[in-house]
C-alpha cells in the first residue's frame, strides 16, 4: 500500500478527510454535496478528477454498482460486497475472503500492488422470490 505521506494537494486532502470521516462509501455527488455544505468550493468535475488521482495514488478505492453508480472509500477499509443485480442492494462481507493470499511473484515482479477489490454479483432473496412463478 502507498503511505499517506504521498504528496497531495489541499483539495485531495479535503476529499480524503471527508471519505475517512464517513462511515460508509460515498458517490462523487454525495461527496460534492458534503463539501458544498461545509462551504468548501469545489466543482463536481474537480471532485471526480481528484478522486481519480487519489485512486491512482492508492489512497482511495472505488466500487462500481450494476446501476453504473460508483462508490468511493479510503483504501485502508478492506470491504467487499455481495450485490444484487436486480435491486442493487449490497451487503458488506464481514472479512476479506482473500486474506493473506500470495500472488505469483513471477507475474507481479513488475507491478506495484496498491489495493484489491472483490465483488460478488447475484440476486438477493427478495428478488429471487419475486421472479418465481406463483
Amino acid at each position: 500500500m502507498v503511505e499517506k505521506t504521498t504528496e497531495m494537494s489541499s483539495r485531495q486532502r479535503q476529499i480524503l478527510k471527508e471519505l475517512e470521516n464517513c462511515d460508509d462509501e460515498m458517490t462523487g455527488q454525495q461527496l460534492h454535496r458534503v463539501l458544498h455544505d461545509r462551504a468548501i468550493s469545489m466543482g463536481l468535475t474537480t471532485v471526480y478528477r481528484h478522486l481519480r488521482v487519489l485512486q491512482q495514488k492508492g489512497l482511495v478505492r472505488c466500487r462500481n454498482l450494476p446501476t453504473g453508480e460508483v462508490l468511493y472509500t479510503p483504501v485502508d477499509r478492506d470491504n467487499h460486497h455481495l450485490t444484487c443485480v436486480d435491486c442493487g442492494q449490497t451487503m458488506a462481507l464481514k472479512f476479506c475472503p482473500l486474506g493473506n493470499i500470495e500472488l505469483p511473484s513471477d507475474q507481479t515482479k513488475n507491478f506495484q500492488m496498491l489495493f484489491h477489490t472483490l465483488e460478488f454479483f447475484g440476486r438477493c432473496k427478495n428478488c429471487c422470490q419475486r421472479q418465481q412463478p406463483n
